[in-house]
């Protein structure tokens, strides 16, 4: 999974805000990032897979696989529900 383009991130007053740039309609509202979102957004800037994404939070975090998962599993909900993420 992959984010679409036209999607980009942005720190805008101390925050992290994802904004659509080329007209994509398709994004009707704001997502904004934490730390942890910002890790992952990177990560799926190119092609990954969630194993890949999770061994890379495990990596980089001290935290139990089953959160980490947990976490992934939520981020990426959130994205697919904005449509962000190419099929």
């Amino acid at each position: 999974m992959k984010i679409k383009d036209g999607y980009l991130l942005r720190s805008v007053a101390g925050k992290n805000i994802v904004v659509s740039v080329g007209g994509n309609l398709d994004f009707n509202g704001m997502l904004t990032l934490n730390d942890t979102g910002v890790f992952f957004w990177n990560l799926l800037q190119k092609s990954t897979t969630k194993e890949e994404m999770l061994n890379a939070v495990l990596f980089e975090y001290d935290v139990d696989k089953e959160e980490a998962k947990k976490d992934i599993d939520e981020f990426i909900m959130k994205l697919e529900d904005a449509k962000l993420l190419e099929d």
